[in-house]
């Protein structure tokens, strides 16, 4: 697919320096380098200058937002223009104004601003905020709420159950008691455009917004190729068997840690029977549909969400430019 890497957080090819994690004295070295700016996350929320064009905010490591992150879990994102990149988790930090009712929800559209930012500086979910990204800031963004989403819900060995802590500038984490080691998770996920003829297939999940509705998806099994989960996920879902699979592209998706490898399939029959306990609705939708869709002319189908790979496959299905 000769579009394959322009899917949202698809790479800007940053140097990510891998080579400096195991490096503590070079690592030391770069959280005092000048040219050093740190990324924020607050509960998962990148800080962003929010107007247009937007972009993720690059501190200085002694800019007073920094204050309350612990240099110690500092993650090491690599080097832009020669120059060092960390994340901070500055989670700690409690706004005055906190509203809690949406944080951490589907879409949340609350905005928290630190008082020793800009004034257009401020926190924003990411999910909401992709698309007013370029690719640098998306990949800079998306991989510091990744990692920090790793760490928040790994603090404790897998293998014995023992503390653990941050190791290799925040790539790995080593258990204090038997020594183990552990790398950021990263979960294998096919989304599947599934044509017969002018067709393609749509499902919903509940919960969703109304009219909502996207490609199918479903997660990897170990000892699975992504054609059989394609084919496994496909028929569990919606009762329909796939012939032809060919991978298309992938697109990292930090929601918490996922990798979506974009496929297509042919259908070998329309006869949709779907399993209510995976999702709660599957339809047909022509190309002549999907296009009004897309123009938001549809009576009862909202287009799938810009910045998902599933707008991205529909978009250049649509185009004829999936080869």
């Amino acid at each position: 697919m000769k579009h394959a890497e322009t899917v949202t957080f698809g790479g800007s090819h940053l140097d990510r320096a891998a080579e400096m994690r195991g490096d503590a004295e070079a690592i030391a070295g770069a959280l005092v380098d000048p040219t050093a700016r740190a990324v924020l996350i607050w509960r998962g929320k990148p800080l962003i200058q929010r107007t247009r064009p937007a972009s993720v905010v690059r501190l200085a490591m002694d800019h007073p937002a920094c204050e309350v992150a612990d240099m110690k879990t500092a993650v090491f994102l690599g080097s832009e223009d020669s120059a060092p990149r960390f994340a901070l988790d500055v989670s700690s930090w409690a706004p005055d104004d906190l509203d809690l009712s949406t944080l951490g929800g589907f879409l949340d559209p609350t905005e928290q601003h630190h008082p020793a930012c800009a004034e257009d500086e401020v926190f924003a979910e990411l999910r909401r905020t992709m698309t007013w990204l370029s690719p640098r800031d998306a990949e800079l963004a998306a991989t510091a709420k990744a990692v920090f989403g790793w760490h928040d819900t790994h603090g404790f060995c897998a293998k014995c159950g023992a503390a653990s802590e941050m190791t290799q500038a925040g790539w790995q984490r080593t258990c204090l008691s038997c020594g183990a080691h552990h790398f950021p998770r990263t979960d294998p996920v096919v989304i599947m455009l599934i044509t017969h003829g002018n067709s393609v297939l749509m499902g919903r999940s509940p919960g969703w917004p109304e009219g909502m509705y996207s490609l199918l998806a479903g997660f990897v099994e170990p000892g699975e190729t992504l054609e059989a989960a394609v084919r496994r996920e496909v028929f569990e879902e919606a009762g329909i068997r796939v012939g032809p699979v060919e991978y298309l592209s992938s697109q990292p998706w930090p929601f918490p840690a996922s990798l979506m490898f974009g496929c297509q399939g042919e259908a070998l029959s329309r006869d949709i029977t779907i399993d209510p306990n995976e999702i709660e609705d599957a339809i047909w939708v022509t190309r002549e549909e999907m296009l009004a869709i897309f123009a938001g002319e549809h009576k009862t189908v909202l287009p799938a969400r810009k910045g998902a790979i599933a707008h991205f496959l529909l978009e250049n299905w649509l185009a004829d430019t999936l080869d």
